[in-house]
């Protein structure tokens, strides 16, 4: 049994006793702390709505019991709940700025499989806690530093459904274009590996207009068809039905539907790293700005900003990081290079259904084929290594090293060392949740990638 707490949240695997797995008792005290936080928040706008937290799950099987213990101790708290069900982070994040609310609480573990869940924690703006907000929220649980209400002071929950409203907040972004979409009569293939997306996705497609839609996996029972992540060895059935010429494009998402990865129309990958670059694209195309993602992103999304004259910027890894560095640089799109699309015209949280109604836009608009807008892109690949720690490893000292053998390449040190060769780049950080150190390296072919990755990895155990 595994339980982790951070300062994003508390995830693990069902079952257990006490600090070793997700059980009610642990689920209970972290909620609770969580609610002592959210009052004490100075962030907080004194108003009618600022007692209620939103309350969104995916279709996991353990969801119905997280989801009664969070809500039951929110009122406990003394909080009113609007408990929106099954629901996407996304449709979450915008819930909680729908309601006003003084935060949201995500019932997923994302793309882990059907034995984990976690619950993550939204503030005021619908976007993840930030360093200081977690630690606190850590310190109050460690010291039970919580009090429940009296019986005339606890809360109630009100139950509605928000995806309506998120879908109607795709439609009304000004760069997704219905008619267009609805004229080139696509037939879409979709996996939403029986989650929420099963919900989300095709209430979306239609209201697009796509009359074609070829479901897999969503029925959202929570027994995920496959691995949850969407990667390219776990989407052969999706893939396979595109070779044989039945779509125009496959859309796939992980179980809480913030990451998108597209198919091609002959099965092909697009490539989860290219998501956001050709969203970025489109984007940029109509309101030229500048662009974030991590670190450990590709660099085409850096080259497609320059072609449209804007400023590409690196964060650390981790959404709350990417949408700091967006709000600061003023980026008009961002993300990550797993599939998630940020884009501040709808809101600062990473949107497949957002992902999704740009590409198709995009799509339209160009009158091409998903294979042939792939190939207008820079192509890179991303070799991911690691290297086990042993307890005698000093991390800080290690990176130190591969900075000074390294100083004279350009250094990005916000989160590890990443080293920007003029062929390609290394990305080394400490992982938060394994003892080992990632490695991730680009370059224009996969030979390449390895052996700069391999290059580095050789200074670590010199050092």
């Amino acid at each position: 049994m595994s339980l982790v707490k951070s300062i994003s949240g508390i995830r693990g695997t069902i079952g257990g006793r006490v600090g070793e797995g997700l059980n009610p008792v642990d689920i209970v005290h972290f909620t609770a702390a969580y609610a002592v936080q959210r009052r004490k928040s100075s962030n907080l706008q004194i108003s009618k709505s600022s007692n209620t937290i939103v309350v969104g799950r995916d279709a996991r099987i353990s969801g119905e019991m997280v989801d009664l213990l969070v809500t039951g101790t929110l009122i406990g708290m003394g909080f009113d709940v609007v408990n929106i069900g099954m629901a996407s982070t996304p449709t979450t994040e915008l819930a909680v700025t729908g309601e006003n609310a003084a935060g949201g609480i995500i019932l997923t573990a994302s793309h882990n499989p059907k034995q984990w869940n976690a619950l993550k924690l939204l503030n005021e703006r619908g976007e993840f806690l930030n360093d200081a907000e977690g630690k606190e929220v850590l310190d109050i649980a460690e010291r039970e530093d919580f009090t429940f209400a009296e019986v005339d002071n606890i809360g109630h929950v009100t139950r509605k459904d928000y995806l309506p409203y998120h879908v109607n907040k795709v439609l009304d972004l000004e760069l997704v274009h219905r008619d267009a979409i609805q004229k080139r009569n696509f037939t879409v293939a979709i996996d939403c590996v029986n989650s929420v997306g099963g919900l989300a996705i095709p209430a979306l497609l239609e209201a697009l207009g796509v009359k074609n839609i070829i479901r897999l996996n969503c029925e959202p029972t929570g027994h995920f068809a496959h691995n949850p992540e969407p990667l390219p060895q776990h989407l052969t059935e999706i893939s396979e039905l595109l070779k044989s010429g039945k779509a125009d494009v496959g859309f796939v998402v992980d179980p809480d539907v913030d990451r998108l990865a597209i198919i091609c129309e002959n099965g092909e990958m697009f490539g989860e790293e290219y998501t956001l670059v050709s969203v970025a694209d489109y984007v940029l195309g109509h309101t030229p700005g500048n662009t974030c993602s991590n670190m450990s992103s590709t660099r085409a999304l850096s080259d497609v900003t320059a072609k449209h004259g804007g400023s590409y910027s690196a964060s650390a890894v981790g959404e709350v990081n990417v949408v700091a560095e967006m709000k600061a640089t003023h980026a008009v799109i961002g993300g990550e290079g797993n599939g998630g699309v940020i884009y501040p015209a709808s809101h600062y949280g990473r949107d497949a259904l957002v992902g999704i109604g740009l590409f198709l836009s995009s799509l339209a608009e160009k009158g091409c084929k998903v294979s042939e807008l792939r190939a207008t892109f820079p192509n890179y690949f991303i070799s991911k290594n690691r290297i086990d720690l042993k307890p005698e490893m000093n991390v800080d000292a290690i990176l130190a090293h591969v900075k000074e053998v390294f100083k004279h390449e350009r250094i990005n040190d916000k989160d590890g060392v990443k080293i920007d060769f003029a062929e390609g780049w290394v990305h080394l950080r400490k992982s938060n949740t394994e003892p080992i150190i990632r490695v991730y390296s680009e370059a224009s072919s996969m030979e390449q990638a390895n052996e700069l990755a391999q290059q580095v990895i050789e200074q670590v155990w010199k050092s």
